[in-house]
């Protein structure tokens, strides 16, 4: 790793906050900027602060922090706003200690939230719970930037003691709350911002996030490897600009090998946004919110920035951090450190019969998935009934899915679901937001308890399965995570996804999908380990249609 002893940069340096460009050379020592002049060069690569992710979980590129910054860095992002959310649910504090500590192996700059809903809800079976009084804890902790995500919006808007107490520690430490309300409007969202909510992540509609910015809440676009709010919201920002940034919630490992911020940065400017507004999204707005120690390309800031190609499609040459150089010639210079695996897995092998699903119902409730969102529909739909048992119907689209509970062993619980596609075998994975429970989707109880049991025996996983074929990436860190680095998880993800789609699946990242939905938060119709949910009445309902 290079050191910033007495270094000096050339290029054309980028203001954001000026909105200037000119020639000129920067200075940095010991990790800060202890200079910036202009001056006259020939050099025309860009120099400018680093992409910062506004609201990630690390967990869900499948990468331990460590790993995750080896690639992000080579897509010039420095920072993360990371909520810790999916491993506290599965090991509860230690698993956010696991984060932070990982993350501090490295030259990458994690800010961590402390978990808000862990679990997200009381209708659920997570593997830790994490009450108010660990939220003070953790917010003590000058680690812990802010109060992540508040899923309970419920729980805010109709004033549940426990939830509020959470808040109120977050402003007694003077850290911000991060939102979490798809969908709410009207008097709740006026409710729930006056608790104390700063931030949502969760608007798919332009009107929606509109109302959010009219009534004072920053609003993130983002852009996951599921759920894509880009092209509904990127028309605020020429005039919300100050109020809005960019993220990825969560980003599978063979997209993240692909680009990170730089390619909302690109989409943005592809669309005439003005450079300048997009970079303000980019790398200045997070810092300002969130009070991060992460440099903006000022004097006495940490040496925090990069060098890009151009400012159309920001191909990342170089980046620093605190002065260190940390990726240059297409190689990232942040090397791979150990760490012992963390897990918490618990449940025994099924039986095909644990999936049969007695009824004689005519019709039931079926969940639509939907194209990148996390949201989902509720249809009506003919049952399939053979010898008493409710199957999956191939020609219709009408699949069965299961949620098992990882942490004890229970019986699965069933829904059926629409968009899939699967004309053969099952998927599975132990990524099931928000709780991470075992969850399946197939065109047979066979099948589903051939992938469920794979996901079991490797105590972790995601996985497909065919009559003749399996195939399984197994995730041994709290079930949700890799031992491995970024390039090799991401081919793995990458032939898995093909398997998938040999299946007959369509959808753009079939286990991106299938872990939202057991995600009881978004509404509408999702299913958790103890039964089907109703998100929009917020309690279960029968599967059976009457």
């Amino acid at each position: 790793m290079q050191e910033s002893i007495n270094m000096k940069l050339q290029g054309q340096i980028v203001d954001i906050e000026n909105k200037r460009i000119y020639k000129g050379e920067i200075t940095f020592e010991n990790g800060k900027i202890v200079s910036i002049e202009e001056k006259d060069h020939d050099v025309k690569h860009y120099i400018l602060p680093g992409f910062v992710d506004a609201h990630i979980h690390i967990e869900s590129s499948m990468l331990v922090p460590s790993e995750f910054a080896r690639i992000a860095v080579k897509h010039g992002t420095v920072a993360t706003v990371s909520d810790p959310h999916e491993i506290a649910n599965v090991l509860g504090v230690p698993g956010v200690e696991f984060m932070i500590e990982n993350g501090k192996e490295v030259p990458f700059k994690f800010n961590f939230g402390a978990p808000s809903c862990v679990p997200a809800t009381n209708f659920e079976s997570a593997g830790a719970k994490i009450d108010a009084q660990d939220i003070k804890e953790l917010l003590q902790n000058q680690d812990i930037k802010y109060l992540a995500e508040m899923m309970n919006y419920p729980g805010v808007i109709f004033d549940d003691e426990e939830v509020l107490k959470k808040i109120v520690w977050a402003k007694h430490f003077n850290k911000p709350v991060d939102g979490h309300a798809p969908g709410v409007r009207g008097e709740d969202l006026t409710k729930y911002i006056k608790a104390g909510i700063s931030t949502d992540h969760e608007c798919f509609t332009f009107d929606e996030a509109l109302e959010k910015l009219q009534k004072g809440m920053k609003i993130l676009i983002r852009e996951g490897s599921a759920a894509k709010n880009f092209d509904a919201l990127i028309d605020l920002l020429p005039e919300y600009y100050e109020d809005m940034m960019f993220c990825s919630d969560d980003k599978h490992p063979d997209d993240l090998i692909v680009g990170h911020i730089n390619q909302l940065c690109a989409r943005g400017v592809s669309k005439d946004v003005d450079v300048f507004k997009v970079l303000q999204a980019a790398c200045v707005n997070p810092v300002k919110h969130y009070d991060l120690n992460v440099g903006l390309l000022s004097i006495g800031d940490a040496a925090d920035f990069i060098v890009v190609e151009n400012l159309t499609n920001f191909k990342t040459l170089k980046t620093y951090i605190d002065g260190k150089l940390v990726y240059t010639k297409g190689e990232s210079l942040i090397k791979s450190v150990p760490f012992k695996n963390l897990n918490n897995f618990n449940c025994q092998k099924k039986l095909v019969t644990d999936f049969k699903v007695e009824s004689l119902a005519k019709k039931i409730k079926v969940i639509e998935a939907l194209e990148g969102q996390l949201i989902t529909n509720e249809i009506i739909a003919e049952a399939t009934v053979e010898k008493g048992n409710l199957i999956s119907n191939t020609k219709k689209d009408v699949l069965k899915m299961t949620v098992v509970n990882r942490y004890q062993n229970q019986k699965p619980a069933f829904a059926f679901i629409k968009n899939f596609g699967l004309k053969e075998g099952a998927i599975a994975s132990s990524v099931g937001h928000d709780s991470h429970n075992i969850i399946a989707v197939g065109v047979s109880d066979e099948a589903i308890c051939k992938a469920v049991n794979l996901i079991i025996e490797n105590k972790g996983g995601i996985c497909a399965v065919s009559d003749s074929e399996e195939s399984v990436v197994p995730l041994p860190v709290a079930g949700i995570m890799s031992d491995k680095d970024g390039a090799t998880i991401g081919k793995q993800y990458a032939e898995l996804d093909a398997f998938a789609k040999q299946l007959g699946t369509e959808l753009y990242a079939p286990y991106m999908t299938l872990s939202f939905m057991a995600l009881l938060v978004i509404p509408s119709l999702k299913l958790s380990d103890k039964g089907l949910f109703d998100g929009s009445k917020f309690d279960f309902t029968p599967l059976e249609f009457e």
